[in-house]
């Protein structure tokens, strides 16, 4: 997966802040705001971690749920739940989304510079690596945006 399909991503989240208050409980509990702050904090934060990760550490774990996921290309609804460091705040401010927005897009640049065996440690996936990481963030992002769409559409 290249950066310029995760960029394409971040420009359609970026694209939904006008619509951030929007919600619909019948395809979502969270509004908008939810999603497109948990992606962004997913962005950020699987980012900084694997710039910080010792590539020396890095064991080939991945597991066959996430090897699956990937072939497949999407993630199921409903099925994982946020992690509490990727969790949005009870009110997401339009401000804050712009800010995340704005690095997220430098965070993204950096992927590539990456040692490959730079990562980060995912609950159910196992260790997933530089190679592996723009599948995963796209997967990840287009996971969110399906269902923001869904919430503008019906």
């Amino acid at each position: 997966m290249s950066l310029e399909k995760l960029n394409i991503g971040i420009t359609t989240l970026e694209a939904h802040i006008e619509n951030h208050t929007v919600s619909n409980p019948k395809i979502s509990k969270s509004n908008i705001a939810w999603h497109i702050d948990h992606s962004l904090k997913v962005i950020n934060n699987v980012i900084i971690t694997v710039q910080s990760s010792d590539p020396k550490t890095y064991t080939n774990n991945f597991s066959l749920i996430g090897k699956l996921f990937f072939a497949l290309g999407f993630f199921p609804r409903g099925k994982a739940k946020a992690p509490k460091y990727v969790k949005p705040p009870e009110t997401v401010l339009k401000e804050d989304l712009v800010s995340q927005i704005e690095l997220a897009k430098t965070n993204v640049k950096t992927i590539a510079g990456l040692n490959k065996n730079a990562y980060f440690k995912h609950p159910l996936f196992g260790n997933i690596n530089t190679p592996r990481i723009y599948r995963f963030l796209l997967l990840h992002t287009n996971h969110h945006l399906k269902i923001i769409n869904d919430i503008v559409v019906k």
